[in-house]
């Protein structure tokens, strides 16, 4: 006769299932799970080699703390943004101020906190259910013949070159083959990618694949310094002295009244005769952390995916030219090799980072960049390159802008920790946003002054890394992440001084003549070193807007894999960008 399972043998094999079932959450918020079948089967392949390997849960129940902890995230992402945790996310996270986070969450706060409370008090209840438990001990010669299967197995997968399958570029990268020293049909393929999708097991994967990546790109640092363009510039004598290169945050094109918002977000700009503004500009993916090393490089789009690059930015090839460049900015600084975004900066001969006070009310405005901008303007080197990288309209929107900046109203200008996800303030929030343009709009005016204070010859640019998405109509979406028009058209633009003007005629014909042209975030690094007259022996002068040859090319965004951004429908208020064809897998 068979005895009933005890309680506590019920508690601990219900909590593991409903962890294990995490992945099937799409389909309970109405969207088919992503290959459900192999991902439980991992899941399965999971729990069979940790419990072999330990024999009772107890003795392992301690590793899914991180599981438990994160379940809330996932639950949080799943239902926000479509996806579940990622090496993305965990760098996003480790990237992120702990008070950028608490901001972020908002009037939420205390709901997390509280599921944080419970998630512990369910772990721990399970762990004491664990520890007077045996009847869930596994045993005998069974968990001796699983446990040296998965021992072989792993042993012929390590040794025939760790072989990886599935479409996950970091993850892929993570897992890459150094050696290969069995024939390809001895080798064991595991999908990588779909068992980091499994729970609760899946979470060491992306953390190893985060690991990895970070690695990676401390090793790219290290051997990107034998790297060079070998740029020159044609006629030095004309080459402007100053170039100002201005990396916004969070804008979206359509905010801005040059490309002809109803509001007057851009009163200043407008005010410029040598400005023009490129009104139909893309960028590939919305998440800092991966569109602006394809603005800072010649990385292709369809690779922001992947960690690091092997090339330098444009600061090492207008150093090779002799100019100084500067890093100002407004941003936060995690390290020296932590982020992306970090590495190019190291390349410059000055990198400042002025925000102490993270995303908080107490961090600065962007302003703080211009009072070293002027500095780095009288910086005796004959010819200077400064990037600034703002936190332009960064979340929490009311916090990018002082209070005179406050036009749009009613906002959440000093709301403290108002919650985005509060549909009963899509006003609020959507005047913010605005107002955290028109702020941007005087900034840009400010830079624009000093250049024409300067009395050589100047020029300056400005792109923003992805836009946002603001419960436009009907959508019930905000912030970014979730593949709209709103995120990946991005206000660009492009001022030249006088002397510029009259030194190239040529280039501002050009640029004037492009200003509509369909435009990605891959044509900047050309451009801005065609501004400057700088070439190098590989160039494509079919990528500048300065250049009569630019040429047109296919605009890939990420969205459900690559999609062609011009060959595709944009789906409700949303404007969710749906490929007419099916979209390039992303590990291309």
């Amino acid at each position: 006769m068979r005895i009933p399972l005890s309680p506590s043998s019920r508690l601990i094999l219900a909590s593991y299932l409903l962890l294990s079932a995490l992945p099937l959450l799409p389909a309970l918020l109405g969207r088919p799970p992503a290959a459900p079948a192999p991902v439980l089967g991992g899941t399965l392949l999971g729990w069979l080699a940790v419990w072999a390997l330990f024999g009772r849960p107890v003795f392992f129940h301690l590793l899914l703390l991180p599981a438990f902890l994160a379940l809330p995230v996932e639950v949080y992402l799943q239902l926000y943004f479509g996806q579940g945790i990622s090496s993305h996310h965990l760098g996003v996270i480790a990237e992120t101020g702990p008070m950028e986070a608490l901001e972020f969450v908002g009037s939420g706060l205390w709901l997390l906190v509280a599921l944080l409370l419970l998630v512990c008090g369910w772990f721990m209840l399970v762990w004491r259910a664990t520890l007077r438990n045996h009847e869930l001990d596994w045993r005998g010669t069974s968990r001796l013949i699983v446990l040296g299967a998965f021992c072989v197995g792993a042993a012929v997968w390590v040794y025939g070159g760790a072989a990886v399958s599935g479409s996950s570029p970091a993850l892929r990268q993570a897992s890459a083959p150094e050696h290969e020293k069995l024939p390809a049909w001895a080798r064991i393929s595991v999908n990588v990618p779909l068992l980091a999708s499994s729970w609760p097991y899946g979470l060491g994967f992306q953390a190893y694949a985060f690991w990895r990546e970070r690695r990676y790109l401390n090793q790219l640092a290290v051997r990107s310094n034998a790297f060079r363009f070998h740029a020159r510039q044609d006629t030095e004598g004309k080459s402007p002295q100053v170039v100002v290169m201005v990396l916004g945050e969070s804008s979206r094109a359509d905010r801005w009244s040059l490309n002809g918002y109803a509001r007057r977000t851009n009163p200043l700009l407008e005010l410029e005769g040598n400005l023009v503004s490129f009104s139909d500009l893309i960028t590939p993916v919305s998440a800092t952390r991966l569109s602006v090393p394809v603005i800072l490089s010649r990385k292709p789009a369809m690779q922001s995916l992947r960690a690091g690059f092997s090339e330098k930015s444009f600061l090492s090839a207008y150093k090779e030219t002799g100019y100084k460049t500067f890093w100002l900015s407004n941003q936060m600084s995690f390290g020296e090799f932590d982020t992306p975004v970090s590495v190019f900066a190291k390349e410059a001969d000055v990198t400042r980072f002025f925000n102490l006070g993270g995303f908080r009310n107490d961090s600065s405005h962007d302003e703080v960049l211009l009072a070293p901008l002027a500095q780095a303007m009288r910086d005796p080197a004959e010819k200077k390159l400064i990037v600034l990288h703002t936190l332009g309209s960064h979340w929490n929107y009311s916090q990018r802008y002082p209070r005179q900046f406050d036009r749009f109203r009613p906002s959440l200008f000093g709301v403290d920790k108002p919650a985005y996800t509060d549909l009963k303030l899509k006003a609020e929030i959507n005047n913010s946003y605005d107002n955290a343009i028109l702020y941007t709009d005087w900034l840009l005016a400010q830079v624009i002054a000093q250049l024409k204070a300067a009395p050589v010859m100047t020029a300056m640019m400005y792109v923003a890394d992805h836009g946002q998405t603001l419960y436009d109509g009907s959508c019930k979406l905000a912030f970014h992440g979730h593949n709209t028009q709103f995120e990946f058209h991005v206000p660009g633009l492009a001022w030249y001084s006088d002397s510029y003007g009259a030194a190239y005629p040529d280039k501002v014909a050009q640029l004037r003549r492009h200003r509509g042209t369909p435009l990605s975030t891959e044509n900047v690094f050309h451009s801005l070193l065609d501004m400057a007259g700088i070439h190098y022996p590989d160039e494509k002068p079919g990528m500048s807007v300065f250049s009569r040859r630019l040429e047109s090319h296919v605009r890939y965004v990420d969205s459900y894999g690559w999609t062609n951004y011009d060959d595709a429908d944009f789906k409700g208020d949303c404007r969710e960008v749906i490929g007419r064809k099916t979209p390039l897998p992303r590990d291309r």
